[in-house]
């Protein structure tokens, strides 16, 4: 019997307060979270589930990154909620809309326990293909 490709279905950041984590991705995804016991919340994005998880564990090392349809609209609400990126992006700011030199179009945030987010425009995606 041939073995199938693995799925991603879900990616796990931990939080240090779930209710106050729950209320900014809910502002900054534009979508609700349901809380599903445990200490976590659940976000549906797309075939994937984005669970926060209440923990005293630091933030996740790197970016978790979102496809979106409307690049703009996320980084108004990004921009809105003050979690716009500080640092430096292959010598651009990460806050700013920009084309990234393996060519996504892309913006760089923190969420309030500082894990770090990226939301590029899905009609840029680099898969490496």
């Amino acid at each position: 019997m041939a073995e199938t490709t693995p799925s991603l279905f879900r990616v796990i950041v931990p939080v240090s307060n779930l209710d106050q984590a729950t209320r900014f991705y809910s502002r900054l995804l534009g979508i609700e979270g349901r809380a599903v016991g445990g200490g976590r919340a659940y976000f549906d994005c797309g075939p994937v589930i984005l669970a926060l998880l209440e923990s005293s564990k630091p933030p996740v090392s790197d970016y978790v990154y979102f496809a979106v349809s409307d690049l703009e609209a996320v980084h108004e609400r990004a921009r809105k909620l003050g979690c716009l990126s500080r640092e430096n992006v292959h010598g651009r700011s990460g806050a700013e809309i920009a084309v990234r030199p393996w060519g996504e179009r892309s913006f760089y945030a923190r969420d309030p326990a500082g894990n770090g987010l990226c939301f590029v425009d899905e009609t840029t995606l680099f898969t490496g293909r």
